[in-house]
């Protein structure tokens, strides 16, 4: 009996096309990506790749929504007070990003239509709707968070220092005598000022919650 013989590579499918291009992405940037790039890294033809994908952006939104997929949600549903839920949500979204930081200009245009964006969005309105935030101040929360978070993972405070004492005269920068060992203890600067940031956005924010009125 004749039998069709199995092709040699995998079926080109939705998923494979976003981890392709998301590996692009992290490799190179945002430009990296192209129909000719991806199509040669997945063995396929250009073509093939627009019975999934319309155009490249679509294919960086699928992957900036895997990116947005892998933020933790649950402490919204597990009875946190509103603000150790924002804690722990803001530090599960920033790991996300950290993993992947060239694309955070794709994120930071919005949710868009992207599922997994938009239940991101709905978990934290909703959250904050529910702890008794009005919602235009729960919609405002959720911009602020966003804004944060978004910009810590965009680029590392330390490494845009160099590890060169000279490069710092202090006759030209008198407070930036110590700026040349910030390069070496970048995870740990950036992620101090993560948390300092964090809490003093959370302590505002605690302080806004008090002076609502009852309801």
């Amino acid at each position: 009996m004749w039998r069709m013989a199995r092709p040699r590579k995998p079926l080109l499918s939705r998923d494979r096309i976003i981890e392709a291009a998301g590996a692009l992405v992290d490799a190179e940037g945002l430009e990296a990506v192209s129909t000719r790039r991806l199509a040669a890294a997945l063995g396929v033809s250009g073509p093939s790749l627009y019975n999934h994908f319309r155009t490249k952006d679509e294919i960086l939104d699928a992957v900036a929504d895997a990116v947005s997929a892998r933020v933790d949600l649950s402490m919204f549903d597990g009875g946190q007070d509103w603000r150790a839920a924002l804690h722990a949500w803001a530090h599960s979204y920033r790991d996300a990003l950290a993993d992947h930081p060239n694309i955070v200009p794709v994120l930071a245009r919005g949710p868009g239509r992207r599922p997994a964006g938009l239940r991101l969005a709905d978990a934290v309105f909703g959250a904050m709707t529910a702890a008794g935030w009005p919602a235009a101040q729960a919609t405002l929360i959720g911009a602020l968070m966003r804004y944060f978070i978004l910009g810590s993972a965009v680029a590392s405070f330390a490494g845009g220092f160099v590890d060169d004492r000279t490069a710092y005269d202090p006759a030209d920068y008198p407070h930036l005598g110590q700026a040349h060992l910030l390069a070496e203890r970048g995870r740990e600067v950036d992620e101090g000022a993560f948390e300092t940031g964090l809490a003093a956005l959370l302590d505002g924010l605690a302080l806004q919650y008090e002076a609502l009125p009852a309801p």
